[in-house]
C-alpha cells in the first residue's frame, strides 16, 4: 500500500501506550488510540460525499482534531488543502474555486462567512474545541484505509503567493513519505524522542515535516497552539526536539531562562521557513550551548538541503542536498555556473511535487528538460556542495546594469551595532532603472539613523550595492510561517523616487 497513512499505523502499533498528542498537562490522544480516531473522520468525510482523489479544503484553527482530520483524510484517499486561517472569506472564494473541493471544513464562527463562496462542496464545520458539524457525524466506526498509488495525490498546498495569484502545488504520497523517511534518518530521530510542536499546521513546515517526523518515531508531541516563548522554554525540560522559524530563536535568544543548563535536555533545534540571521544563529549557540541546524525547503518539495547532523553547521547556510536529491546553480538558461557564483537553485528528487493544479504552463515554465525544478531562490555553492541561499531571483535588484543581490547587502547592514534586522528592496528609479532601498528596525535603547548605517558600510560594499535611502521602522512584515514580505514593502515605497 502506497498510503502514507500505511507507515504511520505501523509506527503507532509499535509505540502502543505511548502520548502522541499532548497539550500542558494533559494526553490528549495515545497512539494505541489513533486507528479508531483517524477511522471516525475518515468514515464521516466518506459518509458526507468525497471519494478518493476529491479534495478536501479545510480552514480551522491548530488543534488535536485538525490533525485527526489530515490523517482521516489521508485515510480515505482524499487530497487535504489546508489554508491559511488568516484569509478571509473573499480570499477564499479564489481558493474554493481553483480546488474545486468536494468538502470544505471551516471555524463554526466563520459558517456564514464562507457559505456563500463554498459553491457546490458540502460545508462542514470543526472547532478548536472539536465542537461542529463534522463532529456531530462522528461515529466509532472500523475503517479500511484507502489503497493509493505513489503518484497519487495527498495534498494540494498553496504557494504564498507574493506576485500573482497562488498556486496549487500537488503532492503525492510517495513526495511525502520519501521526504518523511529521509529526514528521519538524516535527523537521527531516537526512540525516545519528544518534539515540541509551536508551528502552524496549514504549512509544509508544521504539517508534514514536524508531525510526519513525529508519527514515522512514534514520538510524543508537545502540542502549542501558538509560539510563547515562556511555555516552550519550560517544556525544555521534558523534550529533545524543537522545529522553529527564525523568530522563534530570535525570542528564545532574548529571553533570560535560554541557558545551558535549561537547553541541557534538548537534542536538536532545527530552523527553516525564512532566513536564520548569523547573529541570532550565534547568540543561541553561545547562551544554550546548542547549535541550531539551519535547513531549506519549500511548499513544492518539502526538504531540499540541510546542514549536517554530525558535523559543522555554518551560520548562514543551509547545509547540502538531502539524499537522493539533487541540486544545481545555474544561469537563467540553465547552464551550471561556477562555484562560488551566484544563480539560481534548481533540485529534483522524489520529493518532487507533481505539478501546478490547473496550470500545466506554469509547471512546464518553471521546469528544466532535464527535470530540475527551478526554485527561483538565488545561491551560491561551495566546492564541497554547500549551500547558501542569497535571495530570491524575483528580489534581485538591478540597479544602473549591474545585478545586486540583496542578502550581501543584509548581512553588511545586520552587523552595524544597533541594527535589529534588515530588507533590502529595489525600487524604481529615473536614472538606475532601480535603486537599492534597505528597510531596518533599531535594536532596543538605539538612536542609530541613516547616516550612520551608510556610513558603517561605505568601505565593505561597492558604490552601486549601497542603499540609496535607509528607512526605519518599528517591525518588519511577515507572512505567518516569518518570511518577510519584500512585495508589500516594495509596494509602500514604489513612489519614493518618483519625478
Amino acid at each position: 500500500m502506497s498510503n502514507i497513512y500505511a507507515p504511520f499505523a505501523s509506527a503507532a502499533e509499535a509505540a502502543g501506550d505511548r502520548p502522541f498528542i499532548t497539550e500542558g498537562d494533559s494526553v490528549r490522544l495515545r497512539y494505541s488510540d489513533l486507528d479508531a480516531a483517524t477511522a471516525t473522520y475518515a468514515a464521516a468525510l466518506t459518509l458526507a460525499g468525497a471519494t478518493p482523489g476529491d479534495r478536501i479544503v479545510v480552514q480551522i484553527e491548530k488543534s488535536v482534531e485538525n490533525v485527526l482530520l489530515y490523517l482521516g483524510a489521508l485515510r480515505a484517499g482524499l487530497v487535504y488543502v489546508p489554508l491559511n486561517t488568516a484569509y478571509t472569506a473573499a480570499e477564499l472564494d479564489y481558493f474554493i474555486g481553483d480546488a474545486e473541493p468536494a468538502i470544505v471544513v471551516c471555524d463554526p464562527a466563520k459558517a456564514e462567512a464562507i457559505g456563500p463562496v463554498s459553491g457546490k462542496a458540502v460545508l462542514l464545520t470543526l472547532g478548536a474545541d472539536g465542537c461542529g458539524t463534522l463532529a456531530d457525524g462522528l461515529m466509532p466506526v472500523p475503517f479500511a484505509t484507502v489503497v493509493r498509488g505513489s503518484d497519487d495525490l495527498a495534498a494540494i498546498l498553496y504557494t504564498s503567493g507574493t506576485t500573482g495569484r497562488s498556486k496549487g502545488a500537488m503532492l503525492s504520497h510517495g513526495n511525502l513519505a520519501s521526504n518523511a523517511l529521509v529526514l528521519k534518518d538524516h535527523w537521527r530521530w531516537q526512540d525516545g524522542d519528544v518534539l515540541i510542536h509551536a508551528l502552524p499546521i496549514y504549512h509544509v513546515h508544521g504539517l508534514f515535516v514536524a508531525i510526519h517526523g513525529a508519527l514515522l518515531n512514534g514520538s510524543t508531541m508537545l502540542f502549542h497552539k501558538s509560539f510563547d516563548a515562556d511555555a516552550v522554554l519550560a517544556d525544555f525540560a521534558r523534550a529533545t526536539i524543537l522545529m522553529g522559524v527564525p523568530t522563534f530563536y530570535v525570542r528564545l535568544a532574548a529571553h533570560p531562562g535560554l541557558t545551558r543548563e535549561a537547553c541541557s535536555p534538548m537534542r536538536l533545534f532545527i530552523s527553516g521557513s525564512a532566513p536564520l540571521l548569523e547573529a541570532t544563529f550565534t547568540e543561541f549557540a553561545e547562551k544554550s550551548g546548542k547549535s541550531i541546524l539551519e535547513r531549506y525547503g519549500m511548499t513544492e518539495a518539502g526538504m531540499i538541503t540541510s546542514n549536517p547532523y554530525e558535523g559543522e553547521r555554518v551560520a548562514g547556510t543551509v547545509g547540502y542536498a538531502l539524499p537522493g536529491v539533487s541540486v544545481r546553480v545555474s544561469d537563467e538558461q540553465g547552464r551550471e555556473v561556477a562555484h562560488g557564483t551566484p544563480g539560481v537553485l534548481e533540485m529534483k528528487g522524489p520529493n518532487l511535487f507533481k505539478g501546478y493544479w490547473h496550470n500545466p504552463d506554469k509547471t512546464a515554465e518553471e521546469h528544466r528538460d532535464d527535470g530540475y525544478f527551478v526554485t527561483g531562490d538565488i545561491a551560491i555553492m561551495a566546492e564541497d556542495g554547500r549551500v547558501s541561499i542569497v535571495g530570491r531571483a524575483k528580489d534581485l535588484i538591478i540597479a544602473g546594469g549591474f545585478n545586486v543581490y540583496p542578502k550581501e547587502i543584509e548581512l553588511a547592514i545586520d552587523a552595524v551595532p544597533g541594527i535589529g534586522e534588515s530588507a533590502v528592496i529595489g525600487v524604481p528609479h529615473p536614472d538606475l532603472g532601480e535603486a537599492v532601498v534597505a528597510i531596518a528596525t533599531r535594536n532596543v535603547g538605539s538612536n542609530i539613523d541613516e547616516d550612520n548605517v551608510l556610513a558603517t558600510i561605505a568601505d565593505k560594499l561597492a558604490r552601486f550595492k549601497q542603499p540609496r535611502r535607509v528607512i526605519f521602522v518599528d517591525a518588519l512584515p511577515r507572512n505567518a510561517m516569518g518570511k518577510v514580505q519584500k512585495a508589500s514593502l516594495r509596494e509602500t515605497h514604489a513612489g519614493m523616487f518618483a519625478r
